[in-house]
C-alpha cells in the first residue's frame, strides 16, 4: 500500500524569516536559497503577505510587490506560492475598508500569489466572508481558517474542540468557498490530544475528499507531537521550515518531521533528506551574517500560560532591542496571562496578539491598567468583531473612558468604510501631493502602511536590520549590529556618558589615535538645564516622537495631551502634569527619545 502524501508547505521564507528576524531579510540575501529550495523538489512555499509585507517597506527599503514577482520567476508557474492575510485586515494591523480588501486580493494576485491562507484572529467568521469572496473573485485559491491556542490554565469558555466546531460550523453555514482548511496555531500552545480531536472533527464535517491541515510553531516545545497527532487524525498537510529558521519560535525543521515520521505510512512531499540538506546548507550560507536572537532558537515553557506567537515575540523583542528595554522581557510576557484572561480569549496571532503584548506592556511599563493601549481598547470595545466571550466589564468600562469610544456591535467593514483615510482616493491624493507615481501599487503601499508607506515611496525610509558585522553593508546603508558582535568590529563614532557628562568617542582597530571630546551642550540641553522655574514634561518610554499636539506660547490644562511618543507599535499620551504655557518644546517630530528625556517646559 503507498503512503499517503503529505503535502508540505515550506514557510522558511515568510513565517520563518518572522519568527526568527522579524521578518528583517533582504531579498538579495535569501534568493540563492529560495534556486537551492526548489532545486531539492520544493513545490508550495510561503513567501509573502502577513508581516512580511510591512516589514520590507518599514524596515528593508525593499518592495514586497517586487520581491513577490522575483520569487515566482525563480520557483516557476507551477509552484504554489502562498500568502497569509488577516481577514478585513489583510496585511494591515487595522481593518481595510471593502475597496482595501478588495485591492490586496487583486494586488496579490497581480504579483505570483497562488494561494492566500486567511484568518481572523476573534475566529468571528463575520470577518472572512468579503475578504474571501474578493479572494476567490481574483480567482486565488482561498485557504480558510480556524485559528487556535490553549487558554491560561484555570480559563474556559474557548477554545477548546467544542469552540472549534462551533467556528467551523459557522464558516460551513454562511457559505464561504473555499480550497482547503488550515487549523493555525501562531503560538503553538495547543495540545497534542486536543489537535488530535480537532482535526477528526473536522474531518467527520467536511467529508473525506476537502484539505485539512495544520500550521503551528515549536514555541512550547510540542509541535512535532502535535503534527504527528494531526497526520493521524487524518489531515493532508503540514507546514516545516529549513534550518537556521526552524524549530524555536518558528515551524519544526524540515529533516526532523522526515525523521519524526520514520516507519509511519505517510510520505512528506516527496522529498528526499540529501536534498533538503544541501538546501539548508545553502540557506544557512545566505543567512550566516544575520545576528540571530538566542530567544529565536529556544523553546520557552512559559508560553502556553502566556500564549505569544513565535512570529511575533521576535519581531517584539528586536523592538525591546531597538528600544533599550528588552530587561523587560519577562515581565511583560508574565503580564499576557491577565491581559489574555481578561480580553474575551481572541486568538493570539496577529493582530491580537499585538493587542495582547502592547497591553501587557503598558501594564508592565506605567502600572496595571493606567493606560490602554488603543488596539486592545478597541478590541474588546468590539470594533474589530466579536470577541470568542464576553471580555471583563471592568476594562471594557476603562477602555471606554481612556479611547472615548462606546462599545459597539457594528460589522467592523462599515465602519472601516466610513473613514475617509481608508479609501483609495485619499491616499492616492496623498500621493499626488507628494509628487509620487499613482500607481495601484502605490496607492494599497501607502494605504497599508500609512505615512511609513509615504515615506518608503518618497525614497527616505530607513534600513534596520541586525549583521554581526556592520562593514558587510552596503556602503550607503546603515544596518543595526548584533549584541554577539564582537569589540573589534566596533570600529566608528560613539556618545557615550561617564559620571553625567557625555563625551564623543571614536574607536578605531589597532594602535590608530582615539580622540576623545566632551559633547558640546545642545540648545536643547541648554533649555533642560536652566528650566528651573519651570515644569519639564518627561518622556513616559523609549520611542519616538510621533505627534506634537502643542506649540511654543500654547496655554494648556493639566492632564492634557501634548504629544504622542509611538513604542513598540503603540501610540503612548504625553499629558501634561499642570496647568500652564508651553514654554519650551525640547524634540522635534520622529526625534527617538529616552525614557525620562525631557519633552517639553511648561511655566
Amino acid at each position: 500500500m503507498a503512503k499517503k502524501y503529505i503535502d508540505v508547505m515550506d514557510t522558511t521564507f515568510r513565517d520563518g524569516f518572522q519568527s526568527v528576524f522579524g521578518g528583517r531579510v533582504l531579498m538579495e540575501d535569501f534568493f540563492s536559497a529560495v534556486e537551492a529550495a526548489k532545486d531539492a523538489g520544493i513545490t508550495h512555499f510561503e513567501f509573502g503577505g502577513g508581516a512580511r509585507f510591512q516589514s520590507l517597506f518599514f524596515y528593508l527599503r525593499e518592495n514586497a510587490f517586487e520581491m513577490m514577482d522575483r520569487f515566482r520567476q525563480i520557483v516557476g508557474p507551477e509552484a504554489n506560492l502562498q500568502t497569509l492575510a488577516r481577514g478585513i485586515n489583510t496585511v494591515m494591523l487595522d481593518t481595510g475598508s471593502r475597496e482595501l480588501v478588495e485591492m490586496h486580493a487583486k494586488m496579490f494576485a497581480k504579483h505570483g500569489v497562488t494561494t492566500i491562507r486567511n484568518f481572523d484572529a476573534l475566529n468571528d467568521v463575520q470577518n472572512l466572508e468579503y475578504s474571501a469572496e474578493c479572494i476567490k473573485k481574483y480567482g486565488l485559491n482561498h485557504e480558510v481558517v480556524v485559528t487556535l491556542m490553549d487558554l491560561p490554565p484555570g480559563c474556559s469558555g474557548a477554545h477548546d474542540v467544542a469552540f472549534y466546531e462551533k467556528t467551523l460550523r459557522n464558516i460551513l453555514d454562511s457559505g464561504i468557498a473555499y480550497d482547503s482548511i488550515c487549523f493555525k496555531d501562531a503560538s503553538g500552545t495547543s495540545s497534542p490530544q486536543k489537535v488530535y480531536e480537532t482535526i477528526k472533527m473536522a474531518r467527520k464535517l467536511v467529508g473525506e475528499d476537502a484539505h485539512i491541515r495544520l500550521h503551528t510553531h515549536e514555541t512550547a516545545g510540542v509541535s512535532v507531537a502535535c503534527y504527528l497527532a494531526a497526520l493521524e487524525a487524518g489531515a493532508d498537510g503540514i507546514d516545516l521550515a529549513a534550518s537556521p529558521v526552524s524549530g524555536g519560535t518558528s515551524q519544526p525543521d524540515i529533516l526532523t518531521m522526515l525523521h519524526a515520521v520514520k516507519g509511519k505510512n505517510y510520505d512528506l512531499g516527496g522529498l528526499d533528506v540529501e536534498k533538503v540538506l544541501k538546501y539548508q546548507e545553502v540557506l544557512n550560507d545566505c543567512l550566516k551574517d544575520y545576528f540571530l536572537p538566542p530567544e529565536a532558537t529556544q523553546v520557552s515553557p512559559l508560553i502556553p500560560f502566556s500564549p505569544m506567537p513565535g512570529g511575533a515575540l521576535t519581531a517584539n523583542t528586536q523592538m525591546m532591542r531597538d528600544n533599550g528595554t528588552l530587561d523587560k522581557f519577562p515581565e511583560v510576557i508574565k503580564a499576557m496571562r491577565e491581559v489574555v484572561e481578561k480580553g474575551g480569549y481572541g486568538t493570539s496571532v496577529t493582530p491580537v496578539s499585538q493587542f495582547y503584548w502592547q497591553q501587557a506592556y503598558a501594564n508592565v511599563m506605567f502600572g496595571p491598567w493606567k493606560q490602554i493601549a488603543p488596539g486592545y481598547g478597541k478590541m474588546v470595545l468590539g470594533y474589530f468583531g466579536k470577541t470568542p466571550t464576553a471580555p471583563d466589564p471592568e476594562v471594557v468600562k476603562l477602555a471606554s473612558e481612556k479611547l472615548k469610544l462606546e462599545p459597539t456591535t457594528e460589522n467592523p467593514l462599515d465602519i472601516a468604510d466610513r473613514d475617509e483615510k481608508k479609501t483609495m482616493a485619499y491616499w492616492e491624493n496623498r500621493l499626488k501631493e507628494e509628487g509620487i507615481e499613482t500607481t495601484e501599487e502605490n496607492i494599497f503601499i501607502a494605504a497599508a502602511c500609512d505615512e511609513k508607506g509615504i515615506t518608503f515611496l518618497k525614497g527616505d525610509g530607513p534600513l534596520n536590520i541586525r549583521k554581526t558585522n556592520a562593514n558587510i553593508c552596503e556602503n550607503d546603508k546603515v544596518c543595526e549590529q548584533g549584541e554577539n558582535k564582537a569589540m573589534n568590529n566596533a570600529s566608528g563614532n560613539y556618545t557615550v556618558v561617564v559620571d553625567g557628562q557625555k563625551f564623543n568617542v571614536t574607536v578605531a582597530e589597532g594602535n590608530a589615535d582615539i580622540q576623545i571630546t566632551p559633547v558640546a551642550q545642545t540648545e536643547t540641553q541648554t533649555s533642560c538645564a536652566s528650566s528651573g522655574n519651570g515644569e519639564e514634561v518627561p518622556a513616559a518610554v523609549n520611542g519616538n516622537v510621533w505627534k506634537i499636539l502643542v506649540k511654543e506660547g500654547e496655554r494648556v490644562e493639566k492632564d492634557q495631551t501634548i504629544m504622542i511618543l509611538e513604542a513598540m507599535k503603540m501610540e503612548i499620551d504625553i499629558n501634561s502634569p499642570v496647568a500652564g504655557t508651553i514654554s519650551k518644546i525640547l524634540v522635534s517630530q520622529n526625534q527617538a527619545v529616552d525614557e525620562g528625556q525631557p519633552l517639553a517646559v511648561i511655566s
